[in-house]
């Protein structure tokens, strides 16, 4: 079989030569090659020629010869549709669109965010999306460059701030490990729950789909059990000192 690489070339994508993600993809997707998935790209290509883009999209029907392939765009892509191709016109932040979109896509295995680029949406859309992700589903997300792009909604010298994609991401990497944290204030998240596993590379972050219930050898219900009388004590009397009772 062709690798990932060869059928990009192939189809003129960009997800290699402009880029290097295809190693990438193919190291995530790989087991999936053979199986009856769905896949949702957002971004076809071509900005607002109709004709022009739907290189990835060919690529991931080779590459999934058992998959229905769909794809969002804000603008008419439909001369890109094929057998097991079916594109949306839309916008990644229209969320009753999005909706309507997985009314008729139903739960996706995988979704690839290689839309706008613009920070914003990219964390609009995963915040939205995530959770129409199949249990074992793989989230990706490209060109997190512009994370520090200012014309993007980026900062390079703002490397904390909580507007970029990148560091959206990076955060949730605490997700991973909610069982551990000491707070017993502290609620867990849709992501604290269904985040497994998170894989960065240049520009681009893979997110696995799960039960994140392994569960902590110290910590029950966010408060580790030896100190939970002396910290009850202390919760309290912080809680008394913002409301001025001490």
């Amino acid at each position: 079989m062709k690798t990932l690489t060869e059928i990009a070339q192939k189809n003129g994508t960009d997800k290699w030569g402009s880029h290097y993600y295809t190693p990438h993809y193919d190291h995530h997707f790989s087991h999936l090659r053979d199986k009856p998935i769905s896949v949702l790209e957002i971004g076809v290509g071509g900005y607002d020629n109709p004709n022009a883009g739907g290189g990835s999209l060919r690529s991931w029907k080779e590459y999934f010869p058992n998959a229905t392939i769909y794809a969002i765009d804000i603008y008419d892509k439909r001369p890109h549709e094929d057998e097991r191709i079916k594109i949306f016109k839309g916008s990644q932040v229209d969320e009753k669109f999005l909706l309507d979109v997985i009314a008729q896509t139903g739960p996706l295995d995988i979704i690839i965010d290689d839309g706008s680029h613009v920070n914003e949406h990219i964390i609009s859309s995963f915040g939205f999306l995530f959770q129409h992700l199949k249990d074992d589903g793989i989230y990706a997300v490209e060109d997190l460059q512009t994370s520090y792009w200012r014309n993007y909604g980026g900062s390079s010298f703002n490397l904390k701030s909580n507007k970029t994609a990148m560091n959206y991401f990076k955060q949730l990497t605490d997700s991973l490990n909610y069982q551990e944290i000491d707070n017993p204030f502290y609620k867990p998240s849709y992501f604290d729950r269904h985040i497994v596993a998170m894989s960065f590379y240049h520009n681009m972050v893979f997110i696995q789909k799960g039960d994140n219930n392994e569960g902590s050898t110290e910590v029950v219900n966010n408060m580790i059990p030896s100190r939970r009388k002396r910290k009850t004590k202390y919760y309290l009397r912080y809680i008394r000192s913002l409301f001025g009772m001490d």
